[in-house]
Formats: C-alpha cells, sequence, structure tokens
C-alpha cells in the first residue's frame, strides 16, 4: 500500500474511531474499488482500537427471477431490482443501529448460484463499527442509515477497464453489453446524487494516489 493511501485511510479511521459512529458506507460504481477500500479501512480502524464488523451489500441480492423480471438488458431494472434492502435492513443495519442488537447476518443469497445461504447469526460487540461496501448506497432507502459515508468518484473509463480484466466485460462503456450496467448506474447518479450525500467523495482513479475532492463533515478541517 502507498503511503498516500495509507496516510488517507488512518485519517478516517482515527476520526471514526474516536467518534460514535456505527454504520459507515463505501459507495461507488462498479469497479471503483469500493470492496478493498473497505476493507483496509476496516483494518485501520482495528488498528486504532475499534472493532470493525465487514459486510457486503453484494450478500443481499434479490433472487433472479426478480432481477430479470424487467428484462435481462433492462437499467431500470439493474437499478430497481438488484437488491433486497428489506432484508439487508433488517439483518445488518437495524443490529447496528443505536440500541440494535447487533447480532447480524453478512449474506442471504449466493448471487452466483441463485441459492439463499443460510449464514449464521453473529453478535458484534457493542464498539464495532459496520463497514458496508456496495452500489447504490446512497439510495432514498439507505441514505439515512450512515453515520458516516465515503463515494469513490472514478470515470466510467477507467471503471469498465478494471472490470474488463476482473470479469471479462466488454472494455468500452457504451459496447450493448454494458448497457444495462452503464445506463442503470447513471439513473442513480441522476436521480440520488451520492456525491452530495456522501460525508466523503474521494477520487480513486489511481489507488495508490486517492485524495479527498469533497468533505462535508467537519468543515475546514483537513482529511
Amino acid at each position: 500500500m502507498s503511503a498516500v493511501r495509507r496516510d488517507l485511510l488512518d485519517a478516517i479511521a482515527a476520526k471514526l474511531a474516536a467518534g460514535a459512529a456505527r454504520r459507515v458506507g463505501v459507495d461507488g460504481v462498479d469497479g471503483a474499488g469500493k470492496t478493498i477500500f473497505a476493507d483496509e479501512l476496516a483494518v485501520a480502524l482495528r488498528g486504532f482500537g475499534r472493532p470493525a464488523v465487514r459486510v457486503s451489500l453484494d450478500g443481499f441480492h434479490n433472487p433472479r427471477h426478480v432481477r430479470y423480471r424487467r428484462g435481462r438488458s433492462s437499467p431500470e431494472g439493474f437499478w430497481l431490482d438488484s437488491y433486497d434492502y428489506a432484508s439487508f435492513r433488517r439483518h445488518v443495519l437495524s443490529p447496528f443501529e443505536a440500541g440494535g442488537s447487533r447480532r447480524y447476518r453478512r449474506a442471504i443469497r449466493d448471487v452466483s448460484t441463485d441459492r439463499a445461504v443460510d449464514s449464521e447469526v453473529e453478535h458484534a460487540p457493542p464498539e464495532a463499527v459496520l463497514v458496508v461496501d456496495g452500489i447504490f448506497l446512497h439510495r432514498d432507502e439507505l441514505s439515512d442509515c450512515w453515520d458516516f459515508s465515503v463515494f469513490l468518484a472514478v470515470p466510467f473509463e477507467v471503471t469498465f477497464e478494471r472490470m474488463s480484466q476482473r470479469d471479462g466485460c466488454p472494455l468500452d462503456p457504451e459496447d450493448s453489453a454494458n448497457r444495462r450496467y452503464l445506463r442503470g448506474q447513471q439513473i442513480y447518479l441522476d436521480a440520488c446524487a451520492p456525491e452530495s450525500r456522501a460525508d466523503l467523495v474521494i477520487d480513486n482513479t489511481d489507488p495508490a494516489s486517492p485524495h479527498v475532492v469533497s468533505a462535508s463533515v467537519v468543515p475546514g478541517r483537513r482529511w
């Protein structure tokens, strides 16, 4: 990990560890680097003495027949039908709210097999910080759930290049095979303006040199 990246993660973790944040969201479009960033933030939090629980929204996909009920190429379907937000709130977000049980589940479905997952109920300590990664985390159903949130800003040209290497999708964002995902995420960006809802917007175009674009928390203080 580069020194620039480590310093930024440590700065965020230090502020979170010293505060009362219970639920932290790491948002961004597909390929923005959310999972790695959230993993590293959790490690940094533990380094500052706060237990951290990692959960991904990807463990809460809807069944395939729901995800594709508007058609397999539908951008609206990707935006509206990908995730079971009610289950995510019940099994993950509600347990970590003030006075919550801290009894949570990490997943309810394996998206690759489309099978329900009977994951065990785990119990987090009272001082634990939940760190969630996922797309669409600042949509209306979830935006009020975060005590602190990050949006990783990365151009689609860069994210689709990453996903081409990772998943084998076409390199060109405008390729017809990418339409469902590109347009679906553009609907989200237009409808919810997640950069305006996030506490911290980070340009993660170069993962070795991420930098803060805007911060709506602690005005006037540097990250």
